[in-house]
């Protein structure tokens, strides 16, 4: 199993810039992070801590209802426990109603645990009880809510559920080791004392269709991940008076999401010769086939979806028994809240659950017409309007209907872990988004005096020479093996999976700026397409929603000439590979024995996209894309405030996410008309360069010149 791409030469090459990290010396974080940390150990095993044991034999939820804050809660969990849950074993989707309510009931015993005494005692109880997916679920959604636990960081995702991020020859290759060769001598690889697999894509065996050779982007186990603790923080489920995400924005935030990774994926085709993501009909056969290569920890293979494969309920649920089976009625189901959700837009209006009308086109609207796509709590009809996106998912990633709610086989579609590898899941939310671009079209467009900043211009820009490649990641995947109570406690068994994921050269960039005075502005740096993958000029017109955020900042500008430098490491949107769960683990052993610290990065216990991803690959002889820089007036976020400490990120729900108050996507959330006016006004700047592919061992050859 071979990726061949020459290894990499001189390293420190690449090093203009290092990623920012942090010392935790707080002694309660300290106790906290070990805990958790411990609690997500070979989570498809109970655990075989002996304080683990002990407190799952001696701790009673039912002696302690008073010990939550919400006893009912407490006391309806205990009651659905006696009467019977999902099976240890079984298969958990979050897309699936009978498996979500028992998620929903395990976080809320978790939350509403009146400290993190009974917070701990609780999970270690669920550990060695709780079917392992609705656990591990509903411990992750719990401690980024939680105000004791948020600063906590979550190992990476990739590395406590490796099935869902890598092949199924991966995870076989790692039991044949545990079986055969464990305990033997072998030549390890460096300093490494274990096992290292090289990795694919799942192109390697099977290529079903072209839009496969992307695999190394939709099957990235950093993009996935960042998909995965999207949904983590902003569970569809959450809100309303459970969770307060009204100062989030949550519903303009959401579908600000969905439409930057669907433009993000739109600069990676064209690096690759592909175009616009396909747009597809119900009623005509799906052409894009999709086969995951990948198996759940009981060896059920994930279902695959043919070329051409046809929707309607009669070819779907052929040969299956289905009877009231509601996701058997899929397309029925998406066919109605399209409707609903169009028919909403042209007239600018919906109807709560009570009949009371919204206005869509207010200052609250598209928060409003956020909700009602996710179909959240603060949906104003989530029943109405529907679940679209669950119903999509079903029909879309061909899983099979159950036999029973406790015998499922969901498809890639219906994992927030996999969704991203299904071609299926980028053209599903194309259509998403082309209603919320049909939504902004009823905006105005901006006019110069809108979009002008007056007494500044920006000058001039300046990148250096822009290289991406690929090199290997390495992480830890003992977490798929199967290990004894002692090798659990001494925690021996080593292995480590070696993938080629992409990554760019470390690079800065510079903004000239004038300003006939001194004062606070707000800085905004998007990439976009400038042709199209024939070569063809694109309009701003046509192309704004294909524009993603690459940089953004607020900035004191000086009297007269400023010049901002930035480099790729300061990007705040974007996050550096999380540290590897064992390699966090020693750490934190080692801050109680030795140090008293130890170290992340600065937004680790936080989500962002992989910052190996601020670049599209880009080609060999350079792929022309062009940055977009407006600077603009500091408009303050209303809930942002002051923290003396460097390194505080913002709790969700508290609204203090966002650097600015402007709308997001600003400028190119409402309808342009005419280009010229982007280009006319002075405190604005496009520039156009190209980025470069190279193998590793030509980076040192490569020269840093600028365009």
């Amino acid at each position: 199993m071979r990726f061949t791409v020459v290894a990499l030469l001189g390293l420190c090459a690449l090093a203009l810039a290092y990623p920012p990290q942090h010392k935790i010396t707080d002694k309660g974080v300290q106790e906290k992070q070990k805990d958790i940390l411990r609690l997500y150990k070979y989570v498809n095993q109970p655990s075989y801590y002996k304080d683990h044991v002990e407190i799952s034999k001696t701790y009673k939820i039912h002696e302690h209802f008073d010990d939550y804050s919400k006893p009912e809660v407490a006391k309806y969990y205990y009651k659905i426990y006696k009467y019977g849950l999902l099976p240890r074993g079984e298969i958990f989707s979050v897309f699936y109603e009978e498996h979500l309510k028992q998620a929903i009931a395990l976080y809320k015993l978790f939350y509403y645990a009146r400290d993190y005494s009974t917070f701990y005692n609780t999970a270690v109880w669920a550990r060695q009880r709780v079917n392992e997916g609705v656990y591990l679920y509903a411990l992750s959604v719990a401690i980024v809510h939680r105000p004791d636990t948020y600063e906590v960081v979550i190992p990476p995702i990739y590395e406590v559920y490796p099935y869902y991020f890598y092949n199924s020859e991966v995870i076989q290759e790692a039991y044949k080791y545990k079986q055969q060769y464990y305990g033997q001598q072998y030549e390890h690889e460096g300093n490494y004392n274990g096992y290292t697999i090289n990795a694919n894509y799942s192109g390697y065996y099977l290529n079903v269709h072209p839009e496969q050779s992307l695999s190394y982007f939709t099957e990235d186990v950093g993009i996935n991940s960042f998909y995965y603790y999207f949904n983590i923080y902003y569970p569809h489920w959450l809100g309303g008076q459970e969770f307060d995400y009204k100062n989030d924005r949550r519903g303009e935030y959401y579908l600000f999401v969905y439409q930057q990774i669907l433009a993000r994926f739109y600069l990676e085709r064209l690096s690759n010769g592909f175009g616009e993501i396909p747009f597809y009909n119900w009623e005509v056969p799906f052409e894009t086939g999709y086969h995951p290569s990948l198996q759940y920890p009981n060896g059920l293979q994930f279902p695959t979806r043919p070329n051409y494969a046809h929707l309607y309920e009669y070819f779907y649920n052929y040969g299956q028994r289905y009877g009231n089976n509601k996701y058997a009625y899929s397309y029925t189901h998406v066919q109605d809240y399209e409707r609903r959700i169009r028919d909403a837009i042209d007239r600018g209006y919906v109807y709560t659950h009570e009949g009371q009308k919204v206005n869509l086109y207010s200052e609250e609207g598209v928060n409003t017409l956020g909700n009602l796509v996710q179909s959240n709590p603060d949906s104003p009809d989530r029943y109405y309007y529907g679940a679209l996106h669950v119903y999509a998912r079903h029909l879309l990633g061909y899983s099979y209907q159950p036999v029973d709610k406790y015998h499922v086989a969901p498809s890639a579609l219906e994992h927030y872990e996999t969704s991203l590898r299904d071609p299926a899941f980028y053209q599903f939310y194309k259509r998403i988004a082309l209603y919320y671009q049909k939504y902004q079209s009823r905006f105005p467009a901006y006019t110069e005096q809108d979009l002008a900043y007056e007494g500044v211009e920006v000058k001039n820009v300046e990148f250096d020479r822009l290289i991406t490649y690929f090199d290997y990641f390495y992480s830890d995947v003992s977490n798929a093996i199967y290990v004894t109570p002692q090798e659990y406690e001494n925690d021996k068994v080593q292995v480590r999976v070696r993938q080629q994921r992409l990554n760019h050269k470390a690079f800065t960039y510079k903004v000239y700026v004038n300003s006939e005075k001194e004062q606070d502005a707000v800085v905004r740096v998007y990439i976009g397409p400038k042709y199209d993958e024939y070569g063809r000029y694109i309009n701003i017109s046509q192309n704004r929603a294909n524009f993603v955020v690459f940089d953004h900042f607020k900035y004191q500008l000086k009297s007269g000439e400023n010049v901002i430098e930035r480099n790729s490491h300061q990007t705040p949107y974007y996050q550096n590979d999380r540290t590897s769960f064992k390699q966090l683990y020693q750490q934190v052993l080692g801050a109680f024995s030795g140090n008293g610290e130890y170290q992340v990065y600065n937004n680790e216990a936080y989500y962002g996209f992989p910052r190996r991803f601020l670049l599209p690959k880009g080609t060999y002889g350079g792929f022309e894309y062009q940055f977009y820089v407006i600077v603009s007036q500091y408009v303050p976020n209303k809930y942002h405030q002051e923290y003396t400490n460097e390194y505080y990120y913002p709790k969700i729900g508290t609204g203090d996410k966002y650097i600015d108050g402007y709308p997001l996507g600003y400028p190119f959330e409402r309808p342009i008309y005419y280009d010229q006016v982007f280009y006319n006004i002075p405190n604005s700047y496009f520039y156009t360069t190209k980025i470069y592919h190279r193998n590793e061992n030509e980076i040192n050859a490569s020269t840093s010149t600028q365009h």
